[in-house]
């Protein structure tokens, strides 16, 4: 796991290079049961 710092309110999950969660897209901060069913699903 890697934690890029950006600015502007982003929350992107990626998982292998892909994109799992984007705050920015859906403009809700994920809680975290929601990354790690999404991340068990891959």
């Amino acid at each position: 796991m890697e934690l890029v710092p950006v600015s502007g309110g982003a929350f992107e999950v990626t998982v292998d290079d892909q994109k799992i969660y984007s705050k920015l897209e859906t403009g809700v901060f994920p809680n975290t049961e929601e990354i790690i069913s999404k991340i068990e699903s891959l």
